[in-house]
């Protein structure tokens, strides 16, 4: 559709932050001569449209939300966030009563006073309150409870009266509600405000002279009958709709309200549900879309006062719109039409003018909207076999104004026209002089280019339809992907979490074995990653692996440091295995720090997944989002545990003196050696020794060693199952190496001692023997084995006495469980060991103290004195039993 031509005069700039006013907040209103606006802040403002100036400014102290204008009772009601409702008079203020600090200003030379509102005009204090509106007599309020949206009804307070709690009429609770977010003594502001909207039957008494944007509707009987039922109208009541946030409208009756204290009955009864808009409804108002039957013959239009609207309409923010008007059906019978449409948004105001017009705008054009197309004469005593007389499809005119925040229809309409008073969100009061005239109302009368034009019109139109919905789609395929995603993570997880003690349905196990690469043994750990679950590990799925190795022995200062790979799981179906295989060591200088944790999880990246899928696929959809950030989720991803195996000395010693182990004595001990020392090794005459550290400290230095008893019967007890068969001593030596790649030698030939090389190439002698333990028991001697670890380097012998000592724990702590009772002990004795223990302890406290003096004297006989204690520790008196 064509628009007429427009013309928009600027009448005054006022104050606004920045990036603009928000939609939602401002108001205008327009009575005779007096323009009434607020910008969402703390400001009302007095404009004279005949004298062009702003006559004065209303302070309250927080937001005003809502203005209403009660002209019969020369009073202005305003709602001011967090605080209540106030009532102005509109009689010009004198100067007593200015604010004192718009005298102490620098600009305190303005035309206009800036009144302080005084707190004795609050007429119903209440922080809750949303939305009101003021009728003749009574005043009906909408406030936000904990849970529910409650409407009351007031006995209209008037200025200078006191605040009276007992004036409340009735009150009746609406849908549920989510109260805003914040501390209770000041929540956030709402995005959206509910809605108020009054509609009379014509015998109701209206006042006449309320002005436009008041939301006060008159409805022809027919409607209003079909909408609100045979009491409201025989009551001649007038109705209070009401859009919530949620998308609802809702209505009640006014005078059954007022009544529902006395009467009994459910009180939910008093509230009715028209439709549903499933998003934020902005705009609810009434207009007139054809003559009645007698006007059209006669050419000529009745008196103001007694043309009724015969079309409820409702807008919501995203465009979505709702028409309801009288019409007959197939059987002659009358039937409210309902039609829903969808207009551009986001709607940011609307107002309905004369002649079935509507006006709303959103950020990038104000738009005139039609309701009288495809409209016929409305005569209820002829029925003439019309289905519906509301269009199909609204073509909104483009007026070529954008970012308009509020509007309002000026009284000062000009004859054939109509002209609109708006706010620009950068705070411009402008008027809109629309020349309805000019309009083509038939397509008799369109040009050839005109006609053109409407195709180039409606081409653009499709070509945008089609790419939003190519986009639109796209985001649903990509939501729908995502979710099948979650569902499958989610049932992952379960599956999981819930199996912790038997077998898992998706597990990860570690072996650890030796190779040659790069010309050095390198240990290598393979994690297998098993499926067998019934689901695929799709997108967002990643395998990590950490690796942790502890502090170096020779470093008492050192930290432990972890390596973490990322695997990603590409498509891994039911009943597949991937594997990974990672260096452990040993480092650049030849080092293994032992033990090592080897960790693995299975990631799912939430934000992989669901950000994609959250991202704004609509363009359209952009400026929304700046007001509503996406609920992206806080946490990266879910970690799920599957596997954890620590690596220690037993594990990685190799035996290459066994003859049955070829692939043991195919590796080269220790790091790589020098190339100088290969070079000089290889000069020197036939018998002579090698002069390598390692071969020094092995030849002038005896072996230090380190030992554990246990009892016998505890070994018999907890190895009966695995070793049976087997001398007390090979079986203990098999249980220690089970984890070792030599197992099967050993348990082959039966072997109690062992000589093995360590990963920096320093040889290293398990004995495995029978010992008779005579001081302990009173009833005779204890029969043990002793586990002893001899080797020329003092990390080595501390490495395997830990992984030892950790197997003794696990196998004491499972034994326990069984309830057997120890030998009797000679306490006494027990108690000596301990103190001797202790003693030893804090010797070996003193000697560290003493070692960083920097005594070069001292610290030698400290250093040797510390080694002797170290190695009567790892000898100790005691037995495990």
């Amino acid at each position: 559709m064509a628009c007429g031509a427009s013309r928009v005069h600027y009448l005054e700039g006022f104050c606004c932050p920045v990036g603009g006013l928000a939609a939602g907040k401002p108001r205008v209103l327009c009575h005779e001569e007096k323009v009434f606006l607020s910008t969402g802040r703390e400001f009302v403002y007095v404009y004279d449209l005949e004298g062009g100036l702003l006559t004065a400014v209303y302070q309250f102290p927080d937001q005003v939300w809502h203005l209403q204008l009660l002209a019969p009772r020369s009073a202005l009601y305003v709602l001011c966030a967090r605080r209540g409702i106030y009532c102005l008079s509109l009689d010009p203020p004198s100067r007593r009563s200015w604010s004192q600090a718009s005298e102490d200003r620098e600009d305190g030379d303005l035309p206009y006073p800036v009144i302080c509102v005084d707190p004795d005009a609050c007429v119903l204090p209440d922080a809750a309150l949303c939305a009101f509106t003021v009728l003749d007599d009574v005043l009906v309020t909408l406030r936000q409870g904990p849970t529910q949206w409650k409407m009351q009804l007031f006995e209209r307070p008037c200025l200078g009266e006191e605040p009276q709690p007992g004036g409340q009429l009735g009150e009746v609770e609406l849908s549920t509600c989510t109260p805003p977010a914040g501390i209770p003594e000041k929540p956030e502001v709402p995005h959206f405000l509910p809605v108020l909207c009054c509609m009379s039957p014509p015998g109701s008494q209206a006042p006449r002279s309320r002005p436009q944007g008041c939301g006060y509707f008159t409805l022809e009987e027919v409607l209003f009958g079909l909408l609100f039922g045979a009491d409201a109208t025989l009551l001649q009541s007038p109705v209070i709709l009401c859009g919530l946030p949620d998308g609802q409208l809702c209505c009640v009756v006014l005078k059954a309200l007022v009544t529902s204290r006395s009467a009994p009955g459910d009180p939910k009864a008093l509230v009715k549900i028209l439709h549903h808009l499933e998003e934020p409804v902005v705009f609810i108002g009434a207009v007139r879309t054809e003559l009645r039957a007698q006007e059209a013959a006669e050419g000529e239009v009745l008196p103001d006062e007694d043309v009724y609207s015969n079309c409820l309409v409702a807008l919501g923010h995203h465009g979505r719109t709702l028409a309801i008007k009288a019409s007959w059906n197939e059987s002659g019978n009358v039937v409210p039409e309902l039609r829903e449409y969808c207009l551009p948004g986001p709607v940011l105001c609307a107002v309905c003018g004369g002649d079935g017009h509507m006006y709303h705008s959103t950020p990038s054009d104000l738009c005139m909207v039609d309701l009288t197309q495809g409209s016929t004469p409305w005569g209820p005593e002829k029925p003439d076999g019309t289905l519906g007389s509301l269009p199909s499809v609204l073509y909104p005119a483009s007026l070529s104004i954008c970012s308009v925040v509020t509007l309002c229809v000026s009284p000062q309409t000009p004859a054939g026209g109509t002209e609109l008073l708006a706010l620009s969100a950068k705070g411009r009061l402008m008027t809109c002089s629309l020349d309805l005239k000019s309009e083509v109302p038939g397509s008799a009368r369109m040009t050839v280019a005109n006609a053109g034009q409407k195709i180039k019109e409606l081409l653009l139109d499709i070509g945008d339809v089609s790419e939003r919905v190519s986009f639109l789609k796209k985001a649903v395929d990509q939501r729908n992907k995502a979710l099948t995603s979650l569902n499958e993570a989610m049932n992952v997880s379960c599956a999981l979490l819930s199996s912790r003690e038997g077998t898992r349905p998706i597990s990860c196990t570690t072996t650890i074995t030796w190779s040659r690469l790069e010309l050095r043994d390198t240990l290598l750990a393979t994690c297998l990653l098993e499926n067998g679950s019934g689901f695929t590990l799709d997108q967002g799925w990643t395998l990590c692996i950490q690796v942790l190795t502890s502090s170096s022995a020779l470093n008492l200062d050192a930290a432990g440091s972890a390596i973490t790979y990322t695997i990603p799981v590409d498509r891994l179906s039911s009943g597949s295995r991937r594997e990974v295989t990672l260096p452990l060591g040993p480092n650049e200088s030849g080092v293994l720090d032992l033990p090592v944790t080897v960790s693995c999880s299975l990631f799912y990246s939430l934000r992989e997944v669901v950000g994609g899928a959250l991202a704004p696929s609509d363009p359209l959809e952009d400026s929304f989002l700046e007001d509503h950030p996406l609920d992206l989720p806080e946490q990266e991803g879910v970690c799920l545990p599957l596997s954890k195996r620590t690596v220690d000395m037993l594990q990685c010693l190799r035996f290459p003196s066994l003859a049955s182990a070829p692939e043991q004595a195919s590796f080269t001990s220790g790091p790589p050696r020098d190339p100088v020392d290969t070079f000089l090794e290889t000069c020197q005459a036939l018998g002579s020794e090698p002069a390598s550290s390692a071969s020094l400290r092995a030849k002038y230095l005896p072996p230090s060693t380190a030992s554990i008893r246990v009892s016998a019967e505890l070994l018999r007890s907890a190895l009966e199952d695995g070793h049976s068969g087997s001398p007390l001593c090979s079986a203990t030596l098999q249980w220690l190496l089970a984890e070792n790649a030599a197992v099967d030698i050993v348990r082959a030939q039966e072997l109690s001692s062992i000589q093995g090389v360590a990963p920096d190439g320093t040889d290293i002698h398990l004995i495995v023997r029978e010992v008779a333990v005579t001081d302990l028991s009173p009833a005779g001697p204890i029969q043990a084995v002793e586990i002893q670890v001899e080797s020329s380097s003092l990390a080595d012998i501390c490495r395997a006495h830990h992984a030892i000592i950790k197997r003794m724990k696990t196998m004491v702590t499972e034994h326990a469980a069984h309830g057997s009772s120890p030998p009797d002990l000679r306490m006494q004795y027990l108690h000596q060991i301990h103190a001797n223990h202790e003693a030893l302890l804090r010797e070996v406290q003193t000697l560290r103290d003493r070692l960083c003096t920097g005594d070069e004297e001292n610290s030698c006989a400290a250093a040797q004195r510390l080694l002797q204690v170290y190695k009567q520790l790892r000898n100790p008196s005691l037995v495990l039993l």
